[in-house]
Formats: structure tokens, sequence, C-alpha cells
């Protein structure tokens, strides 16, 4: 599933918001190291209600989109292929426009994170933990099916929450027991804890960390380290941040969009580096 990399191609991130991503940075710079001068990638702000009407006035040189939040479920029912990663956990990250104009949605996120822990020398765990219980913490559990044979705890706020990660560990066909969120501080003696909780959720938790960690991810990069990630590394444990995951899943866009492979993974990092150092 990619794109053509021949002549003048377009790509875009859309969400709302959408300011503050840092896709064109690390696609951009993905583009230049392969001698795509000809490509451009830009951000849109778009909503659930201006979805459809902005994908029916593409055109043929658009080669693929990246989408953040609210469009990552709305995009499902506007494409013509969704793939099995995507449809595991009804989140599309990614589109491609294939020669012949069709849309397939994919998911990048799920391989993303895969690849951010393997990068860190993540292969396999026992078992694991999950803060938080939003979107990404649904792609994380599919990420954890794929490394994690054991128990995965996720750690909630609400009875809803609880209900809804059960059904996504019954449907990824995964050991998942939920707990309360007042117990979250037991979760940091995991082999392997991700964090998917919006900035400053986790902070009170940093002083819970056990003097011998194993591995957070933190998927949040901006404001980076978190008190949580920064704590985690005073006591030596092994982090792993959510620059990590966006650089891994960018990788994997450019790959699908472009059709060149491998992508440059190390530029797009230091492009990412430098645009937060930037901020």
């Amino acid at each position: 599933m990619t794109s053509s990399a021949t002549g003048a191609r377009r790509a875009a991130v859309l969400g709302k918001p959408i300011a503050h991503s840092l896709s064109p940075v690390l696609h951009r710079a993905a583009y230049a190291e392969l001698g795509l001068g000809d490509w451009s990638y830009d951000r849109f702000e778009v909503d659930e209600a201006g979805l459809p009407g902005f994908l029916a006035g593409l055109g043929p040189e658009w080669a693929g989109l990246s989408l953040t939040m609210p469009l990552k479920r709305a995009v499902m029912p506007l494409l013509d292929e969704v793939s099995e990663t995507a449809a595991s956990v009804d989140a599309v990250n990614t589109v491609v426009f294939t020669e012949d104009g069709r849309k397939v949605g994919d998911n990048t996120d799920i391989p993303g994170m895969v690849a951010a822990l393997r990068e860190h020398g993540i292969e396999e765990v026992e078992s694991a933990a999950v803060l938080g219980a939003g979107a990404t913490a649904s792609s994380a559990l599919a990420a954890l099916a794929r490394i994690c044979p054991g128990e995965v705890v996720v750690y909630v706020r609400s009875a809803a929450r609880a209900a809804e990660m059960r059904e996504w560990g019954e449907r990824l066909d995964m050991d998942v027991r939920t707990a309360d969120w007042a117990d979250a501080a037991q979760a940091l003696r995991a082999p392997l804890v991700i964090a998917t909780t919006p900035a400053g959720t986790a902070d009170a938790l940093a002083a819970a960390v056990p003097e011998r960690p194993a591995t957070l991810f933190d998927v949040l990069y901006d404001p980076w380290p978190t008190e949580l990630a920064a704590r985690w590394s005073m006591f030596g444990g092994a982090v792993v941040g959510g620059l990590d995951l966006l650089v891994h899943q960018a990788v994997l866009q450019v790959e699908r969009m472009t059709g060149r492979t491998p992508a440059p993974l190390e530029a797009m990092r230091r492009a990412g580096e430098r645009a937060l150092a930037a901020r």
C-alpha cells in the first residue's frame, strides 16, 4: 500500500487543533533526505464536519494524509479500504491515495509503538500497565497485543472507561484487567508502563517511582521530559518518549506515501529534536 513517488506530490496533516503538530517538520526532513524536492507537506485545521468536503476537493497530485484527533475515526466511512491494523482499533492515522484513485486507511501508531520499544531493546514483556483510557490507550493495547503474552492492567478514572478498555481487550484477544486511578502508583512496578494521559495528569505519580523501575513509555513529547519521565530516569529506569513514537510512526507514513524505503529515521528525529528545542 504505497503511493507513487514520481512527479510533484502533496501530503499534509489534518486535525483540530493542528498548529502544534510536528508532522510537517518530520515529513519535510524525510523528503529532503530522500531527494524528493518536488514533494510538499502542509498542515490544515479540519474538523469532523469539514472532512468530507476536504477529501472531495483533493486532486491527483495528493499522495497521502496524516490524521490526528478528532479525525481518526471520522475518516473511516469515507475510505475505500481500511487496513486490518486500523480496523482493530477503529482508528486511522494515515490515508494513502493509490494510483487508481482509491483512498486506503492505515494505522502507523501501533507498529510505531512496537518499533519505538524495539529500538530501546524491548522485544517482549511478560506483563504491562497502561495509564489512561483514551484513544492512545487503545493503540497501546493493540501494540501490547504483539509483544505481551501476559496480563495488562489499565488504570482508569471511570467505570465507563473501564468497560471500554475491557472490551478492547476482548476484541484484541488479550488478558486485560482494569483498576481505579487511585491505585495508579501500583502500575509503576510493572515491567513496562505506558503512560497515555494528557500533559500533567501523571505528574503526581512521580513521587511513587520505585527505586529500581523497569521501562516507562510516556507518549508525551511537549513538554519533555514529563515529571514522571524525569523521575524515572533519575532512578535509572529506561524511558521511551513521545518523540520516539512520533518519529517511528512518521517513518512508516513516509514509506507508505512515497514508496521509498527505508525512510530516514535519524534525519527525521534530529529535525524533531531541533523543532522542540526551539519552542
